[in-house]
């Protein structure tokens, strides 16, 4: 599964002060090695996460404002062993200059060798999103969004609550709370078998897989990460990462960066 976010949620252009207020959860097995949300030393205006196994990240944003992360498109059944680590589509990017569009078009030509991905890229002026299980570079409007392990705005149940639950955080144009984004990421309960997708894993796992936050023995909810972005160029960003242990709340340290572009 590595290297990926499972759950992001975002309102773009969409609040008369922030231009954008992201939330998003990592979900990854607890043995896989990754280093904390940092300024990277190889590359010093890159904010982000590390993958230690392969080298990649899943989100980041640097002091340009250029911003991108990733989740998984579940589907087992079409696996390609040995592709392409999917966490350097996310690193590339945030190094170098290619606009969001160019840099889309240029994956999209390769994007058959990768295993199923969603892809979301930006700057100070625009956003993308891209899937390379539906083809097309879709630039994004006025709105809330919500993107797990399927496509933009698929309304699986967490994906659903999610949206809503950040719209009520925003409504009125109220100044959203890093806590209450916290509290919305941490929600650990599970919808009806019923509502549940079929991705091909089970009904054991998709129960598993089924809310904003995951925990199970071996895998679960690594990070949460809250992204203030202020129509100014202000740019709050916090992390906040689980130990894997068996804890009611789980342990967790939380980062906060600011900076402006």
């Amino acid at each position: 599964m590595g290297e990926r976010m499972c759950l992001i949620l975002f309102s773009h252009e969409n609040h008369p002060v922030y231009r954008l207020v992201l939330a998003a959860n990592r979900d990854e097995f607890f043995e896989r090695p990754t280093g904390e949300m940092a300024f990277w030393e190889s590359s010093p205006d890159v904010l982000a996460g590390r993958d230690l196994k392969c080298g990649g990240t899943w989100m980041g944003i640097t002091r340009q404002g250029r911003l991108a992360a990733l989740t998984n498109y579940r589907d087992p059944a079409s696996a390609i062993n040995g592709a392409p680590t999917r966490g350097g589509l996310v690193s590339d990017f945030l190094v170098g200059t290619d606009s969001p569009r160019s840099y889309l078009e240029r994956i999209d030509a390769n994007a058959w060798q990768y295993n199923g991905f969603n892809l979301i890229v930006g700057d100070r002026t625009r956003l993308y999103h891209y899937s390379n299980r539906k083809g097309d570079i879709e630039p994004l409007g006025s709105g809330v969004f919500g993107l797990s392990n399927h496509l933009l705005n698929t309304p699986w149940p967490k994906v659903e609550k999610g949206r809503r639950r950040l719209s009520r955080v925003l409504e009125g144009g109220k100044a959203p709370d890093p806590d209450s984004i916290f509290r919305l990421l941490a929600d650990s309960s599970r919808p009806g078998d019923r509502s549940l997708p079929d991705t091909g894993v089970g009904l054991e796992w998709e129960r598993a897989l089924s809310p904003l936050f995951i925990s199970t023995e071996a895998y679960g909810t690594r990070s949460s990460t809250v992204v203030l972005w202020r129509r100014n160029g202000r740019i709050d960003v916090w992390e906040r990462s689980f130990k894997p242990v068996k804890a009611q709340p789980p342990l967790a340290t939380t980062l906060h960066f600011r900076f402006s572009v």
